[in-house]
């Protein structure tokens, strides 16, 4: 290496560490930019995201609309979707061959289906700007030099390379999110606060669900609230074997990361599987309904849509006979089928994980990073992306998003100042 240019030293091999390195290589020849990652696996969130088809962004005309759909860091990083939103994603990726296509649901995935398109086109576009990328290679220390710059600790096959000591003059980190504490004692030992990480996007557990033999059944549209607190989400829900998940439990396990944590997965879900309807309204339709279909038997006519296995453990529940006709229906056996329509309670009892969709909720304070730049107000020349800030978005493509995002507006502005320094 030449020590008379600049290095950059990109932290992470996922995501934003690979977009930060590639902007950074790509704004300034000029400077070194070398990508360590600590495994033997390159863009491994990515290959598996999506069922393997790379979630890449979801489909907002506006930073005003994108932001929305972050629990974490959502007012802070409106500025910097205006910097690098969705159009600019899409654009990117077109420059570099692949082109991309919008689902009926916003989300956002390449025309191949593949994540190997997404990953291969990254590791291409790193390797034609010039980005070194060392593998096995762990960062053990980080220690600022008194004359600028920073000297690195490396263990690992790749530290050999680099006979276990780099010299950077300015360092990405971009290690992503991780559920352990200690796991970021590096940073605080850098000076940084944490925002303590807990889980996001995962799915309830009920143990002795009245729902345990409908495995697989979805509704299109339910919402999902949680008694006693102000969360709920809207959305998509499907039944397992051991509870309930799907968008709607998704989300609002994103919107409620904190909270669920503190209450340590313990609650009470309360489902309205037709939330086009109020109490009142469902009603009134209920009475038109009876008056007109008398002679149907309730549990062999599904109503609003419903799967028919779904509206035949409805109506079990509430003690309605296979037999029984809407005109004999009793008012007792009606008010429960509304109750249950509306509010059908499910007694969680912890989480599990929703496949690879796994995602940190804490990270870095954003109080202490300039997001204008990613750089840290507290160590100069250190700079953040993806999922180490404390910035997490819901399921659909919201958290690449980010990545892409602070990993440009990172790696741009490691490039600028290093520019004027050679």
């Amino acid at each position: 290496m030449d020590a008379s240019q600049p290095l950059v030293a990109v932290l992470g091999g996922g995501a934003a560490g690979f977009f930060g390195a590639i902007a950074c290589a790509e704004a300034n020849p000029q400077t070194q930019v070398v990508l360590l990652e600590k495994t033997g696996k390159l863009l491994g969130k990515v290959r598996i995201s999506g069922g393997g088809r790379c979630n890449v962004t979801h489909a907002c005309e506006t930073p005003a609309q994108l932001v929305a759909h972050y629990p974490r860091g959502n007012k802070q990083l409106k500025a910097a979707f205006q910097q690098f939103g969705v159009t600019e994603t899409i654009a990117w990726f077109a420059k570099r061959g692949v082109q991309l296509k919008t689902e009926a649901d916003g989300r956002i995935f390449p025309t191949t289906d593949s994540s190997e398109t997404i990953a291969k086109a990254l590791e291409e576009a790193a390797r034609k700007a010039g980005v070194r990328i060392v593998t096995n290679t762990n960062v053990d220390e980080i220690q600022p030099l008194p004359t600028g710059g920073f000297q690195l600790k490396l263990s690992g096959s790749g530290a050999a390379q680099f006979s276990s000591v780099l010299y950077a003059t300015r360092l990405l980190v971009a290690t992503g999110g991780n559920p352990k504490s200690a796991n970021y004692d590096w940073l605080r030992e850098l000076g940084h606060s944490i925002a303590e990480p807990v889980p996001s996007l995962f799915t309830f557990n009920v143990p002795n669900s009245p729902l345990s033999e409908l495995m697989g059944v979805s509704v299109p549209q339910a919402r999902v609230v949680l008694a006693g607190e102000k969360l709920q989400y809207e959305g998509p829900l499907l039944v397992t074997h051991w509870g309930v998940s799907g968008p709607a439990v998704l989300k609002l396990s994103a919107w409620g990361a904190r909270r669920l944590h503190e209450l340590d997965y313990v609650g009470t879900a309360l489902v309205n599987w037709i939330p086009a309807f109020t109490e009142d309204t469902l009603r009134t339709w209920l009475q038109q309904f009876r008056q007109e279909n008398g002679k149907k038997t309730v549990a062999a006519n599904p109503q609003f849509g419903l799967p028919q296995r779904l509206w035949r453990n409805l109506t079990e529940q509430a003690g309605i006979g296979t037999e029984t006709k809407w005109s004999d229906l009793p008012a007792k056996s009606q008010n429960r089928l509304l109750e249950l329509l509306l509010r059908s309670p499910l007694a969680v009892r912890g989480k599990t994980t929703y496949k690879e969709e796994f995602v940190t909720c804490g990270g870095i304070s954003l109080d202490e990073v300039d997001l204008k730049t990613m750089q840290s107000r507290r160590v100069p020349g250190v700079y953040f992306a993806g999922e180490v800030l404390d910035i997490d978005g819901i399921t659909g493509g919201f958290n690449f998003q980010a990545a892409w995002t602070t990993g440009f507006i990172a790696g741009r502005a490691l490039a600028a100042p290093l520019a004027v320094e050679v």
